[in-house]
Protein backbone atom coordinates (compact mmCIF):
# COMPACT_ATOMS: atom_id res chain seq x y z
CA UNK A 1 0.00 0.00 0.00
CA UNK A 2 1.10 3.32 -0.74
CA UNK A 3 -0.04 6.74 0.11
CA UNK A 4 -2.11 8.68 -2.16
CA UNK A 5 -0.32 11.77 -3.59
CA UNK A 6 -1.94 14.96 -1.45
CA UNK A 7 -4.21 17.12 -3.16
CA UNK A 8 -3.80 20.73 -1.77
CA UNK A 9 -6.39 23.12 -2.49
CA UNK A 10 -6.60 26.97 -3.35
CA UNK A 11 -8.78 28.77 -1.17
CA UNK A 12 -7.87 32.08 0.31
CA UNK A 13 -9.62 34.13 3.71
CA UNK A 14 -10.37 33.00 7.22
CA UNK A 15 -10.33 28.97 8.18
CA UNK A 16 -12.41 27.10 7.45
CA UNK A 17 -13.90 26.93 3.96
CA UNK A 18 -17.49 26.58 4.15
CA UNK A 19 -18.81 25.75 0.87
CA UNK A 20 -18.37 21.84 0.94
CA UNK A 21 -16.85 20.80 4.52
CA UNK A 22 -19.95 18.82 6.42
CA UNK A 23 -21.26 20.23 9.35
CA UNK A 24 -21.84 18.48 12.87
CA UNK A 25 -23.22 20.24 15.89
CA UNK A 26 -21.46 20.05 19.00
CA UNK A 27 -23.84 19.51 22.55
CA UNK A 28 -22.27 22.10 24.25
CA UNK A 29 -24.66 21.96 26.97
CA UNK A 30 -23.22 17.66 27.30
CA UNK A 31 -19.74 19.62 27.06
CA UNK A 32 -20.28 22.04 30.01
CA UNK A 33 -21.83 19.57 31.84
CA UNK A 34 -18.76 17.22 31.65
CA UNK A 35 -16.51 19.69 32.57
CA UNK A 36 -15.04 20.77 29.05
CA UNK A 37 -14.62 24.45 28.44
CA UNK A 38 -17.28 26.21 26.12
CA UNK A 39 -17.67 30.13 25.72
CA UNK A 40 -21.24 29.39 27.98
CA UNK A 41 -19.24 27.83 30.85
CA UNK A 42 -18.89 30.87 33.17
CA UNK A 43 -15.98 32.02 34.92
CA UNK A 44 -14.41 28.93 36.07
CA UNK A 45 -10.96 28.07 37.22
CA UNK A 46 -10.84 25.26 34.15
CA UNK A 47 -11.24 28.00 31.82
CA UNK A 48 -8.49 30.03 33.47
CA UNK A 49 -6.34 27.10 33.05
CA UNK A 50 -6.42 26.66 29.75
CA UNK A 51 -6.17 30.91 29.13
CA UNK A 52 -3.18 30.46 30.59
CA UNK A 53 -1.95 27.50 28.28
CA UNK A 54 -2.65 28.65 25.59
CA UNK A 55 -0.96 31.99 25.60
CA UNK A 56 2.58 31.47 25.37
CA UNK A 57 2.01 28.36 22.49
CA UNK A 58 -0.07 31.16 20.65
CA UNK A 59 2.41 33.55 21.00
CA UNK A 60 5.32 31.21 19.67
CA UNK A 61 2.74 29.53 16.74
CA UNK A 62 2.90 33.79 15.47
CA UNK A 63 5.53 35.47 16.75
CA UNK A 64 8.21 33.34 16.32
CA UNK A 65 10.82 31.48 13.84
CA UNK A 66 9.79 28.07 12.88
CA UNK A 67 12.21 25.19 12.86
CA UNK A 68 11.91 24.53 9.07
CA UNK A 69 9.24 21.98 8.57
CA UNK A 70 7.93 22.30 11.27
CA UNK A 71 5.51 25.05 11.94
CA UNK A 72 4.89 26.82 15.00
CA UNK A 73 0.92 26.52 14.75
CA UNK A 74 1.39 22.85 14.64
CA UNK A 75 0.79 21.55 18.39
CA UNK A 76 0.74 18.26 19.29
CA UNK A 77 -1.04 17.12 22.80
CA UNK A 78 0.20 13.84 23.93
CA UNK A 79 1.32 12.02 27.00
CA UNK A 80 3.26 8.73 27.91
CA UNK A 81 0.75 6.49 28.76
CA UNK A 82 -2.90 6.51 28.08
CA UNK A 83 -5.70 7.49 30.63
CA UNK A 84 -3.53 10.91 31.22
CA UNK A 85 -5.97 13.21 30.31
CA UNK A 86 -4.57 14.11 26.46
CA UNK A 87 -7.52 13.73 24.29
CA UNK A 88 -9.47 15.83 26.95
CA UNK A 89 -6.49 18.35 27.41
CA UNK A 90 -6.63 18.76 23.55
CA UNK A 91 -10.32 19.05 23.19
CA UNK A 92 -10.41 21.86 25.83
CA UNK A 93 -7.21 23.37 24.20
CA UNK A 94 -8.87 23.55 21.03
CA UNK A 95 -12.18 24.82 22.70
CA UNK A 96 -10.24 27.59 24.27
CA UNK A 97 -8.40 28.70 21.42
CA UNK A 98 -11.21 29.03 18.94
CA UNK A 99 -12.35 31.81 21.71
CA UNK A 100 -9.95 33.99 20.81
CA UNK A 101 -11.23 37.08 18.17
CA UNK A 102 -8.12 36.20 16.02
CA UNK A 103 -7.81 32.44 15.41
CA UNK A 104 -9.47 29.83 14.24
CA UNK A 105 -8.45 26.24 15.36
CA UNK A 106 -8.59 22.80 13.29
CA UNK A 107 -8.56 19.79 15.85
CA UNK A 108 -7.17 16.55 14.64
CA UNK A 109 -8.15 13.22 15.71
CA UNK A 110 -4.03 11.93 15.16
CA UNK A 111 -4.79 8.83 17.72
CA UNK A 112 -5.66 6.24 14.74
CA UNK A 113 -5.03 3.32 16.82
CA UNK A 114 -7.50 4.61 19.88
CA UNK A 115 -9.27 7.34 18.11
CA UNK A 116 -10.96 9.50 21.09
CA UNK A 117 -11.83 12.93 19.48
CA UNK A 118 -15.19 12.23 18.46
CA UNK A 119 -16.48 9.92 21.02
CA UNK A 120 -15.53 11.87 23.89
CA UNK A 121 -17.80 14.94 21.65
CA UNK A 122 -20.45 12.47 21.27
CA UNK A 123 -20.24 11.88 17.67
CA UNK A 124 -20.01 8.53 15.27
CA UNK A 125 -17.09 8.09 13.31
CA UNK A 126 -16.24 9.06 10.36
CA UNK A 127 -13.99 9.04 7.35
CA UNK A 128 -10.94 11.19 8.55
CA UNK A 129 -6.91 11.67 8.76
CA UNK A 130 -5.87 7.98 7.16
CA UNK A 131 -8.45 8.11 4.71
CA UNK A 132 -7.02 10.92 2.89
CA UNK A 133 -3.30 9.47 3.10
CA UNK A 134 -4.76 6.55 1.69
CA UNK A 135 -7.17 7.57 -1.01
CA UNK A 136 -6.06 10.47 -3.74
CA UNK A 137 -9.74 10.97 -4.42
CA UNK A 138 -10.38 12.38 -1.15
CA UNK A 139 -9.78 16.26 -0.61
CA UNK A 140 -9.19 17.87 2.85
CA UNK A 141 -12.86 19.37 2.54
CA UNK A 142 -14.65 16.21 2.17
CA UNK A 143 -14.21 14.81 5.41
CA UNK A 144 -13.17 18.18 7.37
CA UNK A 145 -16.01 18.86 9.89
CA UNK A 146 -17.37 21.86 10.63
CA UNK A 147 -18.73 22.86 13.50
CA UNK A 148 -21.41 25.00 15.59
CA UNK A 149 -18.67 26.73 17.20
CA UNK A 150 -17.89 28.51 14.08
CA UNK A 151 -13.96 29.00 14.86
CA UNK A 152 -13.52 25.30 15.49
CA UNK A 153 -13.35 22.31 12.64
CA UNK A 154 -12.28 19.06 13.21
CA UNK A 155 -10.46 16.48 11.28
CA UNK A 156 -11.32 12.47 12.60
CA UNK A 157 -8.82 9.96 12.76
CA UNK A 158 -10.63 8.68 10.46
CA UNK A 159 -9.92 4.48 8.81
CA UNK A 160 -7.88 2.09 11.14
CA UNK A 161 -4.90 0.76 8.91
CA UNK A 162 -2.49 -1.52 10.14
CA UNK A 163 0.54 0.90 8.08
CA UNK A 164 -0.95 3.81 10.12
CA UNK A 165 3.05 4.77 11.19
CA UNK A 166 4.31 4.72 7.68
CA UNK A 167 1.46 6.67 6.29
CA UNK A 168 2.16 9.66 8.62
CA UNK A 169 5.79 9.19 7.89
CA UNK A 170 5.01 9.65 4.17
CA UNK A 171 5.65 12.85 2.05
CA UNK A 172 1.87 12.59 1.41
CA UNK A 173 1.17 13.18 5.12
CA UNK A 174 4.07 15.97 5.02
CA UNK A 175 2.65 17.97 2.32
CA UNK A 176 -0.67 18.22 4.03
CA UNK A 177 0.77 19.01 7.49
CA UNK A 178 2.37 21.80 5.54
CA UNK A 179 -0.77 23.02 3.40
CA UNK A 180 -3.26 22.72 6.77
CA UNK A 181 -0.51 25.19 8.43
CA UNK A 182 -0.13 27.66 5.65
CA UNK A 183 -3.43 27.79 3.97
CA UNK A 184 -4.85 30.15 6.33
CA UNK A 185 -2.59 32.83 8.56
CA UNK A 186 -5.10 32.46 11.29
CA UNK A 187 -5.50 28.81 12.26
CA UNK A 188 -3.98 27.16 15.07
CA UNK A 189 -4.02 22.73 14.23
CA UNK A 190 -3.63 20.43 17.84
CA UNK A 191 -3.39 17.50 17.12
CA UNK A 192 -4.52 14.66 19.77
CA UNK A 193 -1.72 12.02 19.20
CA UNK A 194 -1.07 8.67 20.54
CA UNK A 195 0.56 7.79 24.22
CA UNK A 196 4.30 8.07 23.54
CA UNK A 197 5.85 4.83 24.80
CA UNK A 198 2.93 2.71 23.36
CA UNK A 199 3.37 3.09 19.94
CA UNK A 200 5.69 4.32 16.74
CA UNK A 201 2.89 7.18 15.44
CA UNK A 202 3.67 9.27 17.96
CA UNK A 203 7.75 9.73 17.36
CA UNK A 204 6.71 10.26 13.73
CA UNK A 205 3.55 12.48 14.42
CA UNK A 206 5.86 14.89 16.14
CA UNK A 207 8.52 14.99 14.01
CA UNK A 208 6.15 17.43 11.87
CA UNK A 209 5.19 18.98 14.99
CA UNK A 210 6.57 22.85 16.31
CA UNK A 211 4.87 22.27 19.42
CA UNK A 212 4.51 19.36 21.82
CA UNK A 213 1.97 20.04 24.57
CA UNK A 214 2.73 16.56 27.50
CA UNK A 215 -0.33 15.63 29.77
CA UNK A 216 1.48 14.30 32.73
CA UNK A 217 -1.00 12.51 35.55
CA UNK A 218 -0.33 13.37 39.05
CA UNK A 219 0.64 10.51 41.52
CA UNK A 220 0.34 8.13 38.46
CA UNK A 221 3.03 8.71 35.96
CA UNK A 222 6.23 7.56 37.01
CA UNK A 223 9.58 9.84 36.64
CA UNK A 224 10.92 7.51 34.65
CA UNK A 225 7.98 7.78 32.48
CA UNK A 226 8.49 11.36 31.97
CA UNK A 227 11.76 11.36 31.07
CA UNK A 228 11.82 8.48 28.56
CA UNK A 229 8.91 10.34 26.68
CA UNK A 230 11.07 13.46 26.76
CA UNK A 231 13.86 11.58 26.05
CA UNK A 232 11.65 10.57 22.68
CA UNK A 233 10.72 13.99 22.09
CA UNK A 234 14.67 15.50 22.04
CA UNK A 235 14.39 16.72 18.52
CA UNK A 236 11.84 19.27 19.30
CA UNK A 237 12.97 22.33 20.70
CA UNK A 238 9.65 23.64 21.82
CA UNK A 239 8.04 21.05 24.54
CA UNK A 240 5.77 21.87 27.17
CA UNK A 241 4.51 19.92 30.60
CA UNK A 242 0.85 20.24 31.68
CA UNK A 243 0.75 18.62 35.20
CA UNK A 244 -2.49 16.84 35.55
CA UNK A 245 -3.46 16.96 39.52
CA UNK A 246 -6.80 16.23 39.97
CA UNK A 247 -8.47 13.46 37.33
CA UNK A 248 -11.75 11.29 38.25
CA UNK A 249 -12.03 12.80 41.87
CA UNK A 250 -15.50 13.39 42.46
CA UNK A 251 -16.49 17.05 43.37
CA UNK A 252 -12.79 18.73 42.60
CA UNK A 253 -12.48 20.43 39.48
CA UNK A 254 -9.86 19.63 37.14
CA UNK A 255 -6.59 21.65 37.38
CA UNK A 256 -3.31 21.53 35.90
CA UNK A 257 0.22 23.26 36.66
CA UNK A 258 2.53 23.47 33.60
CA UNK A 259 6.18 23.84 32.83
CA UNK A 260 7.24 25.48 29.65
CA UNK A 261 10.41 24.19 27.45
Amino acid sequence: MHAAPFRQQQHTGRAPSKHSARKVDLDLARMRDAGMVTAASGRTSLLEDFRVIKRPLLKRAFSEASMPGRPNNLIMVTSSLPGEGKTYCAINLAMSIAMELDHTVLLVDADVARPSVLRTLGLPAQRGLMDILIDDKLDLSDVMLRTNVDTLSILPAGTSTPRATELLASSTMSNMVNEIANRYPDRVVIFDSPPLLLTSESRVLASHMGQIVMVVEAQTTTQHAVKESLRQLEGCSNVNLIYNKARDIPGIEETYDYHYG
